[in-house]
């Protein structure tokens, strides 16, 4: 490779890459294997004891207030990689209490506190390793060969897909006939086949050290700028977090009516957006008391949690396709399908597999078709861009499917085959969205903070389920559903609606604010060193 070639980021590929992608794909196997029939699992088996009519809104609250779990405890495997124990270790770790979860699913296929508990050890796991890994990834690469990255990010995302396929394809066939102690015990045992892979990979990785207690770090100079004075100036910046403080306090306080996650949730997403409106305000403040480099350092991670916090309406549209979509799947017709003189049935849980199938092959249709064609036409589809478009299009999807559920409640029999179009919608606004948001936020993320950026990133998505269990709680209000009876629909129709609308205007928010992103290069020097490239201007995003 060329002097000149390693100048430009497009040095060799790093030979560790496969171990981690190789255990990138039996997790994710592992993962969606478990997940993707937790809802017909819960329906059928688990929840019996519930009554018919509310047992799916059970499932539904059961099901994301998982994933909630899933995502919120990044904050917590970042935050430990970043402080104590680096990724890797942080990484393997985790990865054993994760197969622990899987087991006790097994083991527990008829014990609801021991299956739950298998829940809470795979949501610790899972989530604890979720940011690092992707994180880990990025570790991988220098100045020298940068731009490799960007093609090692869509293989770790195509991978992912590749594991989900088969886990969607399978598991519900498993789950039917053999049972859920095979169902879940077979992603089990590939989440120990993926920990073992990740071991063995182990002397060839590059490692990057935890972070050593830095005054200069996001948190002290944020409390630095909300705690300091100037002669005739108030602290509105201090008052303004303050209040999201109190607010989070009040949020807890309502966890009795609201429900514990529901509260908790709703007080971390106050205190984290008001906390940070108050630091922006004030920022200035810090200026002397830290160098300027951490200052902008805290200005870039406050406006990439702005980003952050505009995707997650596209979370609580996505991962609704593992309810939402089911619950509805159920009430279609399933057609005799025939493939190489095989004769089956599709399952409302395989309906997933045309996900990851869809990601596998738009992830290099657009790298090879659509990119350079725009790029010809002179519209570079930088990720800002990308991330606008995709959440458009997951409000474009539900729409779609609103527009199913209008037609099954006006007594029209609908194939279970219509449910290809708005998935191979969303999957389009996924692929434009989830896998460019793991390289933005690595890539934007300063070098102390890159553990824990990808945990905000993965943050997101709990905000988006939290918004679901928000609008699941809500249409049990008498008022709500006297409002949805005026309009003519059934509740889980305008759910739907409602839903492509929180998408839409979103997506305006999003492409508005990307006008104005400054885009920054936070990728390692060749030497291990982290390069920060701030732009004079802001750039089009």
């Amino acid at each position: 490779m060329s002097q000149a070639d390693q100048h430009a980021g497009n040095g060799p590929l790093p030979r560790q890459i496969p171990y981690i992608i190789a255990n990138e794909g039996c997790e994710r196997f592992s993962f969606y294997g478990m997940r993707n029939i937790l809802t017909p699992f819960l329906i059928s088996t688990l929840l019996l004891f519930i009554p018919l009519e509310d047992r799916a809104s059970e499932a539904k609250h059961v099901f994301h207030t998982f994933v909630i779990g899933v995502y919120f405890f990044p904050l917590l495997g970042g935050w430990l990689a970043d402080r104590f124990f680096g990724k890797y270790n942080t990484i393997f770790w985790l990865s054993l209490v994760y197969v622990a979860g899987h087991a006790c699913l097994a083991i527990f296929e008829d014990n609801l506190k021991g299956f739950y508990f298998g829940l809470f050890l795979i949501a610790l796991g899972s989530g604890g390793i979720k940011p690092l890994v992707s994180a880990f990834v990025g570790d991988q690469f220098d100045q020298t060969n940068k731009k490799r990255a960007k093609v090692v990010y869509d293989a770790f995302y195509w991978m992912i897909n590749f594991g989900s396929f088969f886990a969607s394809l399978l598991m519900p066939l498993f789950l039917k006939n053999y049972g859920p102690a095979v169902a879940f015990g077979i992603p089990g045992i590939l989440m120990a086949v993926a920990t073992l892979v990740f071991w063995l990979g182990n002397k060839k990785y590059v490692h990057i050290a935890p972070q050593k207690h830095n005054p200069h770090s996001f948190t002290n100079v944020a409390r630095t700028a909300l705690l300091a004075r100037k002669p005739g100036q108030s602290r509105p910046g201090l008052t303004v977090a303050l209040f999201g403080a109190a607010a989070g306090v009040a949020s807890l306080c309502m966890s009795f009516s609201w429900g514990f996650v529901i509260a908790a949730c709703t007080a971390l997403v106050l205190l984290l957006a008001f906390g940070g409106i108050g630091t922006a305000m004030q920022l200035e403040r810090a200026r002397g008391a830290h160098p300027d480099e951490a200052v902008e350092g805290v200005r870039a991670v406050l406006r990439i949690l702005v980003v952050f916090a505009l995707v997650t309406p596209f979370w609580s549209l996505f991962d609704q396709k593992a309810s939402t979509w089911i619950l509805q799947a159920n009430n279609m017709q399933s057609p005799m399908l025939s493939l190489f003189g095989w004769e089956f049935k599709v399952l409302p849980a395989q309906m997933q597999a045309v996900n990851p199938l869809l990601v596998m092959l738009l992830i290099p249709f657009n790298n090879f078709a659509i990119f350079p064609l725009l790029r010809k036409i002179g519209i570079e589809p930088t990720p800002l861009r990308r991330m606008t478009a995709g959440i458009a299009l997951s409000g474009l999807a539900w729409i779609i499917i609103g527009w199913i559920q209008l037609s099954m409640d006006a007594g029209t029999p609908m194939s279970i085959l219509w449910q290809l179009l708005p998935y191979a919608v969303l999957t389009m606004g996924e692929v434009l969205v989830s896998a460019t948001g793991l390289e933005f936020a690595y890539s934007q993320a300063p070098a102390p903070m890159k553990g824990s950026i990808m945990s905000f990133w993965t943050l997101a998505v709990t905000v988006g389920n939290l918004w679901v269990l928000i609008v699941n709680s809500s249409v049990k209000n008498d008022a709500v559903l006297g409002h949805i009876a005026t309009s003519g629909m059934s509740v889980i129709a305008f759910q739907m609606f409602f839903f492509a609308g929180f998408a839409l205007l979103t997506a305006l928010a999003f492409g508005l604010y990307a006008t104005r992103y400054r885009m920054v290069d936070n990728y390692r020097s060749d030497d291990g060193q982290t390069q920060t490239c701030y732009g004079t201007t802001p750039t089009k995003s």
